[in-house]
């Protein structure tokens, strides 16, 4: 990657406090561009004149939509190369053509210059399957068109979401079509006959999706306790049609052979798709009894509420499972210390948003103790803190562990003794980041763009 040879250009080409003077001549290095590439808002006219001049149709297929000017689109729309007028349309042609699902319908319509019920109906059946795929709004009637187009893989697209759906008039045929009947059997509720024919059919990404089905009777939960699929069988444990009995036999069966070393097992315990969604709805008496529940799934689907008497919450708040405690601490009125007592033990999981730290009752006076915590993950929480003593981020900047010298790097109170230091680090990210940063002087942004012959 470019930014690993030459960081310094990357991240000064992200700074948000670089001059438009500097940028412009930062496009004519590669490190440079990928940096410009990143950068977030709107890029100055003269900026994306630099990106065209010398980053060519490469640069060009970057800059579409709200990263540049209505002046500049029309310039790119006009431009006399047709390799750059057209940089953007042929990638996007091209991710149709390799099925690389896209962001949205705008893309197709920018692409291929025409409104999406046109495209819907184009020849192209990738082009149709891909419309499927990213038009969520459409009309009913383009809907009924796909789900009966003549290529398997525009079905297929078509229900491949649960929205915008099947009309009950097709369910039948969409039942008897191979390539969709996974696909709807996850949602729609099913006849008796129905259910029998997806069992009779043998194939397993059928059976998966009608064990998930949340429209089952008692009698068809019934009939797949006894299944030899371990993922069915924690489907059937997780159905509100179950007694606490049976369930603490299947989880059971499941988890022994895990223990015996069964990969299906370990799938279907870890990272199964299936939960008990059905208890948020429930009546919170009936909610309230699962405060209990020997599997943590159930108390932890409890712990999303929002209604719970503050009884409940302290049991939540002092659950086994710090699954549970992350999910009830996310309530709008979790007491900070108990914010604090999680950030303390578990510290934060950077995918789930919003972070614990960010909670408005988050006691932020307590960021800076943070910074003694023996975990380097909570120890990075502390950078939190704007305010944070420049002589508490020299010890991140003189951490082993890189991802702390780059929150260090991107501190706003970064010193500038730290911060040139940080510049010359071993590892590319910090560098980057330490050259991102806006209080980098104009005069060092000037020497790293000199000092790159630019």
């Amino acid at each position: 990657m470019v930014r690993l040879k030459e960081p310094q250009l990357s991240g000064l080409g992200q700074n948000p406090a670089a001059p438009i003077d500097a940028l412009v001549r930062l496009a004519a290095h590669e490190a440079g561009r990928h940096g410009l590439e990143l950068r977030k808002g709107q890029l100055p006219n003269q900026v994306v004149e630099a990106l065209l001049t010398y980053g060519g149709s490469d640069s060009a297929v970057l800059l579409n939509g709200t990263r540049v000017s209505p002046t500049m689109r029309c310039r790119i729309a006009e431009h006399p190369d047709p390799a750059i007028r057209d940089a953007r349309a042929d990638f996007i042609r091209t991710m149709v053509e390799r099925e690389v699902r896209l962001g949205g319908i705008e893309d197709l319509v920018e692409a291929y210059g025409r409104p999406p019920t046109e495209l819907a109906a184009t020849s192209d059946p990738k082009l149709r399957a891909m419309v499927a795929r990213t038009w969520r709004e459409r009309p009913i009637a383009v809907q009924l068109a796909l789900l009966t187009d003549p290529d398997p893989e525009v079905r297929a697209a078509a229900t491949q979401d649960k929205h915008p759906g099947v009309p009950p008039e097709y369910y039948e045929r969409c039942l008897a079509d191979p390539v969709v009947r996974a696909n709807i059997a996850r949602h729609i509720p099913l006849t008796p006959e129905q259910f029998d024919r997806l069992l009779a059919t043998g194939e397993e990404t059928v059976l998966h999706a009608v064990a998930g089905n949340p429209h089952l009777t008692v009698d068809m939960v019934a009939r797949l306790q006894d299944s030899a699929d371990p993922s069915v069988r924690v489907a059937v444990a997780y159905s509100r049609h179950v007694t606490p009995e049976t369930r603490d036999r299947l989880l059971a069966l499941v988890e022994a052979e895990d223990a015996a070393g069964s990969d299906d097992a370990a799938v279907a315990l870890r990272w199964s798709p299936y939960t008990p969604s059905w208890l948020r709805d429930a009546p919170l008496a009936e909610r309230l009894a699962y405060l209990d529940c020997p599997h943590t799934m159930f108390r932890k689907v409890l712990a999303t509420g929002r209604d719970l008497p503050a009884e409940a919450w302290q049991r939540l708040d002092d659950d086994p499972d710090v699954s549970v405690r992350r999910a009830a601490a996310h309530r709008p009125d979790t007491p900070p210390h108990i914010l604090l007592r999680l950030i303390r033990a578990h510290g934060e999981r950077s995918h789930v948003r919003p972070l614990l730290v960010d909670h408005p009752n988050f006691p932020r006076q307590e960021l800076r103790g943070l910074v003694d915590e023996p975990n380097p993950r909570t120890r990075l929480l502390a950078l939190k803190d704007p305010e944070l003593p420049v002589a508490e981020l020299r010890r991140f900047g003189d951490s082993a562990e890189a991802f702390l010298r780059a929150g260090a790097a991107r501190h706003p109170n970064v010193g500038a003794d730290l911060l040139e230091r940080l510049l010359m680090d071993p590892d590319p990210h910090v560098v980057e980041d330490a050259a991102a940063n806006p209080v980098l002087p104009r005069a060092r942004m000037d020497r790293i763009i000199a000092d790159a012959g630019l």
